[in-house]
């Protein structure tokens, strides 16, 4: 789940080689200590292919200015030099069927100031674009191997897609407008072409085919009318490539539970069209549930008290993918830099899969916040994974920090996956320790 409104999210300094070496063996021992777990899913070996890069993505909110996160904090906290690609978040979609914005304003709009702008220009009056559009286009510039691609739904913007994909002609219009938008440059009420080259490509955040979402319509035809839709992007995709001469990237942000929403998807098929799944292996467990448990396990634990179809890791969704026949080099997992917290958490097994009264007032609150809470932090060998748990206000968080998305990254290296994305850029802390940690252990 991703939120699509302006709220809470719900998304380095070079060491030397000595030090290189030594987080690459500590991380491995990590992974060695959850042996059997890793055993049992097939992470057995080096599967990389030759000369295959790996995808690091970072989810850059639309919202996140109006709480002081600006495009000019990814070359702060060094995350621009680092990821192969940034996804700005959202575009809506509107009633009758068409990529539209859901904040003008931050999208295109706001004027930034000098101390705001990544170039250290303040926008000039009248320009043809300002807003976050602007100032990604001139961080592609600072960063020209730097990706830049619009997610459009999420979770509050994903109720007509049902709708828009039942019919062809819905599909085409549709299309057509998020391709004239967003790669021709074409905004409503701007001079053609203003945000032409800010974009390279589309990623379809539709939550969920056939599954209600947010309260949204769905139906058992969403299940072909995604894989049609995904089709239909391609295609279009294609044409204005051949055109610009480029390659426009096209992926999808999808479920990853097995025992539902997954379950909508003809993956197999649909991957035919996709660059890569980024599948969005976060909110795995949260306040909604009754006891504590891992929100983002890499591995399973035999031990977890959940009932069978609420056992959930990363490996789980991984091999579940691949069952149904999408390859390695098409899967990116998804990684957190926020927490889920519960409050009411008694002290048994240092509040590890306890009983809860609901979810703690920092629930989502980003990695940046969650560090600075009290409590002690634990570490699970068996789903590689650590928790923070306070005694004195009774408050249990699961959350990643630098050594858990070192281990996810080792683990998307070791079996060939294409990469990983991470939910939000802002929740990670001024040094961007967690983008670091993923980013080197991906090399």
């Amino acid at each position: 789940m991703r939120e699509s409104t302006n709220g809470t999210t719900a998304k380095r300094r070079p060491g030397t080689a000595r030090r290189r070496l030594a987080g690459v063996a500590a991380a491995g021992a990590l992974l060695a200590a959850s042996a059997p777990a890793a055993q049992a899913a097939g992470v057995t070996a080096d599967h990389r292919g030759a000369g295959g890069g790996k995808a690091a993505i970072g989810f850059f909110t639309q919202w996140g200015i109006y709480s002081g996160f600006f495009e000019k904090n990814l070359i702060a906290d060094g995350a621009a030099a680092k990821l192969t690609e940034i996804n700005y978040a959202f575009s809506s979609v509107s009633a009758d069927g068409l990529c539209t914005s859901g904040d003008s304003w931050a999208d295109y709009q706001r004027p930034f100031a000098a101390t705001e702008a990544v170039n250290g220009v303040a926008d000039a009056p009248g320009q043809a674009l300002a807003g976050n559009f602007n100032q990604l286009k001139e961080l592609k510039a600072a960063y020209p191997n730097l990706k830049i691609v619009i997610s459009i739904g999420g979770w509050s913007w994903s109720s007509h897609f049902s709708d828009l994909a039942a019919t062809e002609a819905g599909r085409q219009k549709f299309v057509q407008s998020c391709v004239d938008q967003y790669l021709n440059g074409d905004i409503p009420g701007l001079p053609a072409g203003a945000a032409k080259g800010v974009f390279d490509g589309i990623d379809l955040d539709w939550e969920y085919p056939n599954e209600p979402g947010n309260n949204n319509p769905y139906g058992p035809q969403d299940t072909a009318d995604f894989t049609a839709l995904l089709q239909d992007f391609r295609g279009a995709l294609n044409t204005a490539g051949a055109a610009a001469h480029e390659h426009y990237l096209l992926t999808a942000d999808t479920s990853p539970n097995q025992y539902a929403a997954a379950q909508q998807l003809q993956l197999k098929t649909a991957a035919k069209s996709l660059d890569w799944y980024n599948v969005m292996t976060v909110d795995l467990h949260g306040g909604w549930d009754p006891i504590t448990d891992f929100a983002s396990n890499l591995f399973p634990d035999p031990k977890d008290p959940q009932p069978a179809n609420g056992k959930f890791s990363i490996v789980q969704s991984v091999a579940y993918y691949e069952k149904n026949g999408v390859p390695a080099s098409k899967i990116a997992i998804e990684i957190p830099y926020y927490a889920h917290a519960w409050a009411g958490v008694g002290a048994t097994d240092n509040g590890l899969y306890q009983s809860a009264t609901g979810a703690a007032a920092t629930d989502q609150a980003g990695y940046k916040t969650i560090v600075t809470e009290p409590g002690t932090v634990h570490f699970d060998p068996v789903t590689a994974s650590i928790w923070k748990y306070d005694p004195a206000s009774q408050t249990f968080w699961t959350y990643d920090d630098p050594r858990t998305v070192f281990a996810k990254g080792l683990y998307v290296d070791f079996t060939g996956l294409r990469g990983a994305s991470v939910w939000s850029l802002d929740g990670d802390d001024a040094n961007g320790s967690l983008t670091s940690a993923l980013t080197a252990a991906l090399r």
